[in-house]
């Protein structure tokens, strides 16, 4: 029920340790609570989960409100620190600046901001556009002067890659970097190699986005440590795992007409999100109503 106080600066502590930081992906507040009790020590928040779990494609439909107020539900939902898809900044540089402070005051710990051209399109498929460097790289820096606590942590996603190459998309993670940005994100490196490079050319921490079935060929995390990634994300990870879940358990029911047996009670199930707590707390607040009569 304690909510972590300052989990952008719980980010930054995760982030000064040796290796790889591992934040699985969810949509939902079930999600982000099964990733910290699985012993995950940060989550991150899939843009297109919520976009899907909301009826649409992950093709920039959703507003700002919206996706704050996803990152809002599951940032308080657990006690690891929350990175969130801020997509563009929903518009010029003064929407960025609401952005990132609407984010910050929900308890979200780390946000990134890409240089697609809206409609933004998921940066392992095709038919996207990416801004000028000029403008990428004024967003940032509105970014940087809109946080209010400087432990708040900004990631600068380049989709440049697949629109313009490689080259180009190095050159604006750098450049976000120098802007004030703390971590460069190229999105959708397309070769092994192209993986092994971005450290490399990239002078600063580093995020790779897993994304099976995608662009980027990689194995393995140890793979991602090795190449020397500061942060991990696998967006799609709860989200695949509960359609797949779902499609099975749909498709046992329909042909067994029996629901499946329960793993344990109901009341266990909401102990796993706060039942003990919260009963506790009622308990405590009907004593002091007791004590003052």
């Amino acid at each position: 029920m304690e909510a972590n106080l300052n989990p952008a600066h719980s980010l930054r502590q995760l982030l000064a340790k040796p290796g790889t930081l591992i934040a699985p992906g969810a949509y939902d507040a079930i999600g982000v609570r099964l990733i910290e009790q699985a012993g995950f020590l940060a989550a991150y928040m899939t843009g297109a989960g919520t976009s899907l779990a909301r009826g649409y494609p992950d093709l920039g439909l959703l507003t700002m409100g919206e996706m704050v107020e996803n990152a809002a539900a599951m940032a308080r939902s657990s006690q690891i620190p929350l990175i969130a898809d801020a997509d563009t900044g929903f518009g010029n540089e003064l929407n960025v600046t609401r952005c990132v402070r609407e984010y910050e005051t929900r308890g979200v710990a780390a946000i990134h901001l890409e240089d697609q051209i809206m409609p933004k399109r998921c940066g392992h498929t095709d038919g996207k556009d990416v801004v000028s460097r000029e403008e990428f790289i004024s967003k940032i820096r509105a970014a940087v002067a809109a946080r209010q606590n400087p432990a708040f942590v900004l990631i600068a996603r380049t989709d440049a890659r697949a629109v313009v190459g490689f080259d180009e998309a190095i050159w604006r993670a750098n450049a976000a970097l120098a802007a004030g940005a703390d971590i460069a994100f190229v999105e959708a490196p397309q070769t092994a190699k192209e993986v092994a490079d971005v450290p490399k050319y990239v002078r600063g921490p580093c995020l790779l986005n897993i994304v099976p079935g995608g662009r980027t060929p990689i194995d393995s995390l140890r793979d991602t440590e090795k190449a020397g990634y500061k942060l991990a994300i696998l967006p799609g990870f709860m989200l695949m795992a509960n359609i797949d879940a779902g499609d099975q358990a749909l498709a046992t029911l329909k042909s067994t007409m029996m629901s499946p047996a329960a793993k344990g009670s109901v009341t266990d199930v909401f102990r796993r999100f706060g039942l003990d707590q919260w009963n506790a707390l009622a308990t405590r607040l009907t004593a002091s109503d007791d004590d003052s009569r």
